[in-house]
């Protein structure tokens, strides 16, 4: 089950350093995403985040976020 929801506020790391935003989509099933194909499943979902700053969008796993 997603520990991350839709609008959650989030933080990550990124080659710049530390990012935060907020969640837009939560992947339960494989996608493509910015040209590569990402594996997802209901155990082990990835998350399509927003950067605050910059608006970039970025796909990671759970793990890789922490609460903002």
């Amino acid at each position: 089950m997603a520990k991350f929801s839709v609008g959650d506020k989030v933080r990550w790391n990124s080659e710049g350093g530390e990012v935060e935003g907020t969640v837009k989509k939560v992947h339960t099933k494989d996608v493509e995403f910015m040209g590569r194909m990402r594996r997802c499943s209901k155990d082990e979902p990835q998350y399509e985040v927003q950067s605050d700053k910059t608006d970039a969008r970025a796909m990671h796993k759970e793990e890789a976020l922490s609460n903002n």
